[in-house]
């Protein structure tokens, strides 16, 4: 047995902690979307009051709303404003999309609401975003 104070008193263990970085990061993420999400929203809203149709005024509301949303969370959540990555962030944006439409027809065919659907996924679907956008578009420099 160790004396009081010996060397079995200091001992680190072996396996880390979750990262409590990783989940303030998550956190910030979510806030950062809704930030995005009332951005989309206002652009959308601004051209339908400028007499666009709705359809024109979804498209360049989406279409500003990407290039916001890959400003925001790069350099808000990720600390990276490298606008080399933007290819990435819309293949990331597209794949989300995807799996997003297909996990709501899957539930669907259960004869589950959309609106349900969709509410389900939505914190599921922004995990897989931010793992997405962290590991493929605004990789950490230092490990």
């Amino acid at each position: 047995m160790a004396a009081a104070g010996g060397p079995a008193m200091h001992l680190q263990p072996a396996i880390k902690r979750p990262h409590h970085r990783d989940a303030r990061q998550f956190i910030k993420f979510l806030f950062v979307g809704g930030l995005n999400t009332l951005f989309g929203y206002g652009i959308f809203a601004f051209f339908l009051s400028l007499h666009f149709h709705y359809s024109l005024a979804a498209l360049l509301s989406t279409l500003l709303g990407i290039l916001f949303n890959f400003k925001t969370y790069g350099s808000l959540v990720f600390k990276n404003s490298d606008n080399r990555v933007l290819f990435k962030f819309l293949g990331v944006y597209g794949t989300t999309y995807l799996l997003g439409v297909s996990s709501i027809a899957i539930l669907k065919s259960f004869h589950m609401s959309v609106f349900v659907a969709g509410a389900i996924l939505a914190v599921p679907m922004a995990l897989i975003s931010f793992l997405l956008n962290r590991r493929f578009v605004f990789k950490r420099s230092t490990p």
